[in-house]
């Protein structure tokens, strides 16, 4: 009884660390600026107004321009859907590749993709810029020909690109374990029929794959829509994602710090994230044990 007591405590106690912050932020954003800088950053909101809110949403400057994070929160989702997809759908077929239909030296790829999960950020930024530069020609090649760039050189696609391969190995790495329990006789049993390669993948792989996929969303939605290194590096302006217009507006200064604005423009950068895991959460851990015991 005084153990479960003492845990229970302990819960609590870190509970309320780790909430702390994010009461002070919510709290914080629903007062007038007056109030924040005249009172304790503790008290509830005496005068509550939702007004930083829309002004984080629509007037707020970030750097030169006055209108919102509206549309960096646009450009974050234009950006975080399609690399999320993207790198699961790939780290699925790897995955499946690598367990399913094995070929000579399968364990050296598997190693230096497995590698690719260790390396910084920040070794990559040079690579990556002068592919980044060259797609640019291209693009450019493409509209002097055609008038189109056909998304060679656009900050969002780049961005795409760049989260796709940087966390290939990742996605890959979850597939695989996942992979490795699944039963090769139902593959095997499949190829007897006359199933191909993507027929198998499609039919039988793909629908018994729910629970890591879940895994690897959340991993990877998380991942991309708080990064903040490569959104810095190769996007600039009004194309630059969510995370970039958080740092700019509150280092945006006029003389006067809103406070309230900024931790309203913080929660709603926080949101999806905190929307992902509330509604698939649940899931992670499961998702995570499916792969982890071989039997």
């Amino acid at each position: 009884m005084t153990t479960r007591a003492v845990i229970y405590g302990l819960l609590i106690v870190f509970a309320i660390v780790y909430l702390m912050p994010l009461v002070v932020m919510v709290m914080t954003s629903l007062k007038p600026l007056q109030e924040i800088t005249g009172g304790n950053m503790f008290y509830l909101p005496h005068d509550l107004t939702f007004e930083p809110w829309k002004k984080a949403w629509g007037t707020a400057c970030v750097g030169l321009t006055c209108a919102g994070i509206k549309g960096y929160v646009w450009n974050s989702v234009r950006m975080v859907i399609p690399a999320v997809l993207i790198s699961s759908l790939l780290g699925a077929l790897n995955g499946y590749v690598l367990t399913k239909w094995r070929f000579p030296g399968h364990k050296l790829v598997f190693g230096m993709m497995l590698f690719a999960c260790f390396i910084p950020f920040q070794s990559v930024l040079i690579p990556m810029a002068t592919i980044l530069g060259k797609l640019g020609g291209i693009g450019q090649t493409l509209i002097d020909a055609t008038g189109y760039s056909f998304g060679f050189g656009d900050p969002t696609v780049n961005l795409v690109l760049v989260h796709v391969v940087y966390g290939l190995g990742f996605t890959t790495l979850f597939f695989r374990n996942y992979y490795e329990t699944f039963p090769t006789e139902l593959v095997k049993a499949a190829q007897i029929d006359g199933a191909g390669f993507f027929q198998i993948f499609r039919r039988i792989l793909l629908p018994n794959s729910a629970p890591i996929f879940i895994v690897t969303v959340i991993y990877q939605f998380t991942n991309i829509w708080n990064d903040f290194l490569f959104g810095s590096t190769f996007a600039a302006g009004d194309s630059s994602p969510m995370t970039v217009a958080l740092y700019n507006i509150v280092n945006t200064s006029t003389g006067v710090i809103e406070y309230n604005v900024n931790m309203a423009a913080a929660i709603i950068a926080a949101a999806p994230t905190l929307v992902v895991y509330v509604l698939a959460g649940r899931y992670f851990v499961r998702g995570l044990m499916a792969g982890a015991v071989k039997g």
